[in-house]
């Protein structure tokens, strides 16, 4: 999505390095100031900036912490929150090489059922001397198809200079999401701006102020792996986003704002803001800082595989092919060449995606996308940025590796796929159908669109009728970078009915409001 500022750049005086910063006359609520992370050491180690849980499967997961100083991460799991034949699990030391986070593998684990665990950080030096337990908890994905599934999704974090305001509570989305209490939370990219700056304060049109939390790292684009680090902490210090990941577990991608707008692979910066241009650099650092600050299967310490893209298995209703859609892309173009091998998956990508889907024996095949396949996205007057580009006729540039992509899917009639995604900044339904497009060989399919979770609301783009989309349903403000004061977030909701397969989708706005509800039955085309 085109970073479109609404605000000025920052004074960097006006921040404090890495923790809570108070602009004059700023005095943050007693429940958010007593709940953030302490920035003093105490005698012990201190896990303050909480626990996460993600990639869950039915026998796995990875549990995530954050230590104040360098620490030995131990995990118990119990069937019970008493912890009664509690089973212990030996992490890695948390240090300054990964920014004193780590995760650890849980593996062996009941399937179906929940699971409560509890971090302890030991001091390597005498692993008698511990800090304070904290606790979380997950669901294993069911063994039984009978056995319902339900999960979120949505993107788009801290954007467009709204951050953490505490005059409304920080990002109450979150523990709206909480309370829904889903199985897991699919975060479709934009998980942080690392080119968006967090000022302690902005003027809405109608004369209100907006009032954030801020830091150092926020107030100017991060380029220093050291700033990478504090935009993706930055979220961490609202007690909303700590509670949300103690109970739900995540399945997290990336898109362009991890780095900086718009980024493609080779691109060299033309921006006065940045003094390292070579965005192949800046992608590095964001990666690392990425995979220090998200349990992901593929991006762990040891893991072989050293990518984002994965699919993550959810019992025998669904498995979630997690695309990335920025890492081997070709640059952003005008997109009408008639011969375009890499586009924006990179070959091999697009080779292990469709040989992922002919293995899957799930009933629902959920592609989660960061960009949207229909909608038009710009980069500059001349060049896009997503898939299409404006053309509504045969495809062209990055639309030819998905015109493939749907084939392949027709013709190997694999059923039940749908895709999600973020990234517009707005929540929409769209049904793909041949009968309607310029390039006929696939199967109808859905696309749904979720977002801002707490970023600036934008109008719709147009579609591409290339893929024949009808837009059934679209949620979005008339404004560019309408604050969330103006825009209430959006998420999405996914419900697989165990007895009957038949999944329901709603496209919900916080404050409990359903915007649509969609039901698709299993192994139906054209629905």
């Amino acid at each position: 999505m085109p970073y479109r500022p609404r605000i000025p750049s920052p004074n960097r005086r006006t921040v404090l390095k890495g923790s809570l910063a108070v602009s004059a006359g700023l005095a943050l609520p007693a429940g958010l100031a007593t709940a953030a992370p302490a920035l003093a050491l105490s005698g012990r180690p201190s896990a303050d900036w909480g626990v996460q849980a993600g990639d869950i499967t039915a026998s796995s997961g990875l549990v995530w912490a954050r230590s104040d100083r360098p620490a030995r991460m131990v995990v118990e799991t119990s069937a019970t929150e008493s912890f009664r034949r509690a089973r212990r699990w030996h992490g890695p030391l948390l240090g300054p090489g990964t920014d004193f986070t780590g995760t650890t593998q849980l593996r062996g684990l009941p399937a179906g059922e929940q699971i409560h665990y509890r971090v302890t950080l030991a001091d390597p030096e005498d692993p008698r001397r511990t800090g304070k337990p904290v606790y979380g908890t997950f669901r294993t994905a069911p063994a039984s198809r009978h056995q319902d599934v339900r999960f979120l999704w949505s993107g788009d974090i801290a954007g467009q200079g709204w951050g953490i305001n505490p005059d409304i509570g920080g990002f109450r989305v979150y523990d709206e999401m909480r309370r829904l209490n889903p199985d897991f939370f699919l975060s479709s990219g934009d998980n942080i701006y690392a080119d968006g700056v967090i000022l302690p304060s902005v003027t809405l049109p109608d004369g209100r102020v907006w009032r954030n939390i801020t830091t150092e790292e926020k107030s100017k684009v991060a380029e220093t792996l050291a700033e990478y680090r504090g935009n993706f902490r930055y979220n961490l210090l609202d007690e909303n986003v700590r509670r949300f990941n103690a109970q739900v577990p995540s399945i997290v991608q990336w898109d362009d704002h991890e780095v900086r707008n718009n980024w493609y692979p080779g691109q060299i910066l033309d921006d006065a803001r940045y003094t390292e241009k070579n965005i192949d650099v800046l992608a590095a650092r964001s990666l690392r800082a990425f995979s220090e600050y998200f349990p992901v299967s593929t991006l762990r310490p040891g893991s072989r595989e050293g990518r984002v893209h994965r699919v993550v298995r959810h019992g025998p209703l669904l498995d979630v092919f997690v695309l990335d859609m920025r890492t081997y892309r070709n640059a952003n173009s005008p997109g009408r060449q008639a011969d375009d091998t890499v586009g924006i998956l990179g070959a091999e990508q697009l080779e292990w995606l469709k040989r992922e889907l002919a293995r899957s024996r799930a009933v629902w095949k959920v592609i989660a996308a960061d960009m949207p396949l229909g909608l038009v996205v710009t980069d500059g007057p001349a060049n896009f940025e997503a898939v299409a580009q404006g053309d509504p006729g045969a495809p062209l540039g990055r639309e030819l590796q998905i015109a493939e992509l749907l084939r392949f899917i027709k013709h190997r009639k694999i059923t039940g796929t749908l895709w999600l995604t973020a990234d517009v900044h707005y929540t929409a339904a769209q049904h793909y159908e041949p009968s309607r497009a310029a390039f006929k060989d696939f199967a109808p399919f859905w696309e749904f669109v979720s977002g801002p979770l707490a970023a600036g609301g934008f109008p719709a783009n147009k579609l591409d009728a290339t893929f024949g989309p009808d837009q059934v349903f679209v949620h979005a403000p008339a404004q560019a970078n309408a604050s969330p004061m103006e825009t209430p977030p959006n998420f999405g909701e996914i419900e697989i009915d165990g007895a009957s397969g038949e999944l329901t989708v709603r496209l919900r706005a916080q404050g409990g409001s359903v915007l649509f509800t969609k039901v698709l039955r299993p192994g139906l085309v054209g629905q």
